[in-house]
């Protein structure tokens, strides 16, 4: 059993029927079953107390999820926010209500934001109900999964094995 002290989770975020905002929860498809064993990988709708509760016990975090800040389709942008906040004011990072950047804040301001927390914001095009993921965001899902799989890989030191 995997000790809470080194629990890793990856969080794809996003709902899968409104085009790109797909893209957090396909990024976490792809990497399913290729991570080392202590990484939980989960898709999540962005909902932020279920969201503060999956960080929980973990010793670091890892949020993908797609943005509207007015860059081109597929913009690839990485924030260490273990010590930084999301910029918020500058970047409308959530397609969500109560968006990550409010819920990061919020973990950190109770004390439950894991001690490393990187997020990966895909730029999306298209929010349509029904409408597939737009070819810009699909090569930068593709990107992010292999970034974000070598970044994690990088750092699991002599662990390996499947995930659960």
């Amino acid at each position: 059993m995997t000790s809470a002290r080194l629990r890793r989770i990856v969080l794809g975020i996003g709902n899968p029927d409104r085009g790109d905002d797909a893209a957090g929860r396909r990024v976490a498809r792809l990497l399913r079953w290729r991570l080392p064993e202590d990484v939980e990988v989960a898709e999540h709708d962005g909902e932020a107390t279920a969201l503060l509760a999956r960080f929980d016990g973990a010793a670091a975090a890892f949020l993908v999820d797609a943005c509207t800040s007015g860059a081109p389709a597929g913009t690839v942008r990485r924030f260490d926010v273990s010590a930084v906040p999301l910029p918020e004011a500058a970047f409308g990072l959530s397609t969500h209500g109560f968006g990550l950047a409010e819920a990061v804040e919020l973990a950190r301001a109770l004390g439950q934001l894991p001690p490393r927390c990187v997020v990966y914001a895909i730029e999306g095009a298209c929010f349509a109900g029904g409408a597939p993921l737009s070819p810009a965001v699909a090569a930068a899902v593709a990107d992010v999964a292999r970034r974000l799989g070598a970044e994690i890989v990088g750092n699991a030191g002599a662990e390996g094995g499947r995930h659960a």
